[in-house]
Formats: structure tokens, C-alpha cells, sequence
């Protein structure tokens, strides 16, 4: 179901964007938080010379270990985020803020009581909503736009089917890289 999500969303983009080229920007995101790493391709489309919306759809991993519900938990899912992205002089031109929510579907395996003889283990499909207040700076090389970028939001478990897992405060490290 979410590989042809991800495949309809790619699909989406390359035909909108033969009908409107200088509206669009295509990239490369990857965000590191202390549990995990998300990895997605973006669309970018000019809303005025101080906004954008952003879309991204990629794949979150998640290594909770213990810092979750249980004593280890792990797996990941694919997803999407949603975003405005506001550039405080002009598009692509240093500093902005982005509000964004992403929404992931993913597939955790846990454990607790590790090496006992009574260890459990379980498997969990969780969706996540994980709205984010992200901020950055861009650099122009050429025409690549290189964006570090530091964000902070919430991870909300709306939907889950198993055990309960780790949800909280998050807080990420990032990169986006522009065309």
C-alpha cells in the first residue's frame, strides 16, 4: 500500500511539474534525530517570493532502543510530510522557518525482559502524526541550494495495533539539498 503511495506521489510531482518548470524545486532531505533517521526525496513550489510549500515523502528508521516503552524497539515505515516554509528576504535567499506535519506508517518489533528466560517480544503497526517547527539557512553553490536545518516537534501515536510504543518530544538535525 505505501510503496504505491510513494510511487503516486513521485509520479504526481514529475507531471506537475512538466506543466509549471519554474514554479518547482526537487531535492533531497535527511534528518537525524537520537532514535532515528528520516530519508526522503522533496518537492518544493513557489507560493510568492517569501513562501513555499513543501512536500516530502521518504522513509523514517527508528531505533528507539530503550528509550521507548519497551526495553528495545525498532523498525521503521514510509510517510509524507506537508509543510510552509517562510524565507524571512526573498526564496532560497538565507534564513527561514518552516511549520511542517508529517505522517508515518510504521512497523515496530520490541522486546523486554531481554536475554531472560521469560523475554517477550511483539510487533506494533503505529501511525505517527509529528508536527515540527523547523528553521535553517541556505547556501547557493552553483545551482544546488544546500540547507542545514534544526527542528523541533512532537511525535503523537494516533493510531496503533499492538503494544504501545515510545511518542514524545522530538528534536532533529538535518539537510536539504535543492535543485
Amino acid at each position: 500500500m505505501m510503496n504505491k503511495l510513494f510511487f503516486i506521489l513521485i509520479g504526481l510531482g514529475i507531471t506537475i511539474s512538466t506543466f509549471s518548470q519554474n514554479s518547482f524545486k526537487y531535492g533531497l532531505e535527511i534528518q537525524g534525530y537520537p532514535t532515528g533517521i528520516i530519508a526522503g526525496i522533496t518537492t518544493d513550489y513557489e507560493l510568492s517570493n517569501q513562501l513555499l510549500g513543501h512536500a516530502r515523502a521518504g522513509y523514517n528508521l527508528v531505533r528507539h532502543r530503550d528509550l521507548g516503552v519497551h526495553e528495545d524497539e525498532r523498525g521503521g515505515g514510509f510517510g509524507g510530510t506537508l509543510g510552509l516554509r517562510y524565507y524571512f528576504s526573498q526564496l532560497y535567499d538565507e534564513w527561514f522557518l518552516e511549520a511542517r506535519s508529517d505522517l508515518w506508517f510504521n512497523k515496530i518489533t520490541w522486546k523486554d525482559r531481554i536475554s531472560q528466560i521469560n523475554q517477550t517480544t511483539g510487533k506494533t503497526d503505529v501511525t505517527v502524526l509529528q508536527p515540527t517547527l523547523m528553521g535553517g539557512y541556505t547556501f547557493e553553490v552553483g545551482s544546488l541550494y544546500i540547507c542545514p536545518t534544526l527542528a523541533f516537534g512532537y511525535e503523537i501515536n494516533i493510531k496503533t495495533k499492538g503494544s504501545d510504543v515510545g511518542e514524545g518530544p522530538i528534536l532533529l538535525l538535518g539537510v536539504l539539498l535543492n535543485i
